[in-house]
């Protein structure tokens, strides 16, 4: 009678087994999400801040449009982001903003390019991520209609083709330009310096992971405020892309 007494006060003060989190990524997306080894900013960073609270992630890879999808049909526990549709009716529960995606015009500074509206795109070249045109019309639009516009799926042909003078911009988020900078001078390339554009105010809001479970998703956060107030997170970002 004792015995079973003690086991059960143990089961009681024992933590709660951590949950398997099966979480819909984005197809490969250098430097926040590597599929063919489960590895990138993206995926560290969410992984280990639920392994704080003792979860596991398993990702699961989609290519971007079905992200959602994935999270409303059910074949997933959680979603990197919503692309804009809100699921908290589908029953997903909101995260704080594992990672920050910052869109900006780059350009080489011997140019001297100034960009503050979308008139100073006329007459100029720009090389994009694919969708960008969608997301940006008022100012890609024009740029779109006189011909003078790419959308890239490899964003490191964005790196070779802007030192290379065949774009006058490039359109790309900042830390996955810099990833493909480094790699382009790793490989011997010539990386000539370049300002940044800023065109648009970020909102990390626009940009959650969403969970099913609104315990894990409590725990997802303990666990990203734990990776920032020991310096973890910034680790996970220098690994990639410090030079």
């Amino acid at each position: 009678m004792r015995a079973l007494l003690l086991g059960l006060l143990l089961l009681l003060v024992a933590p709660a087994r951590g949950a398997e989190v099966r979480m819909a990524f984005g197809e490969r997306i250098p430097p926040f999400c590597f599929p063919q080894t489960n590895s990138g900013i993206e995926l560290e960073v969410i992984g280990e801040a639920l392994a704080w609270r003792g979860h596991k992630l398993r990702p699961q890879y989609f290519p971007f449009a079905r992200v959602p999808v994935a999270f409303k049909d059910g074949t997933v526990d959680a979603a990197m982001t919503d692309l804009g549709e809100d699921l908290t009716s589908a029953g997903g529960h909101y995260g704080e903003p594992a990672v920050l995606y910052d869109n900006v015009f780059i350009s080489l500074k011997e140019r001297r390019l100034s960009i503050r509206r979308p008139e100073d795109l006329k007459g100029l070249s720009v090389i994009s991520f694919v969708g960008a045109a969608r997301r940006y019309p008022q100012w890609l639009e024009a740029v779109k209609a006189a011909g003078r516009y790419t959308e890239q799926n490899d964003q490191a042909v964005q790196v070779r083709t802007l030192m290379r003078g065949r774009y006058d911009l490039v359109l790309s988020d900042r830390s996955i330009f810099k990833y493909f900078a480094l790699q382009f001078r790793r490989e011997g390339g010539e990386l000539l310096p370049v300002d940044e554009h800023a065109f648009t105010a970020v909102n990390p809001q626009d940009y959650r992971p969403v969970f099913r479970s609104k315990q894990v998703r409590d725990d997802f956060n303990a666990g990203l405020k734990h990776l920032k107030d020991t310096g973890r997170f910034q680790a996970i970002y220098d690994r990639y892309l410090k030079e």
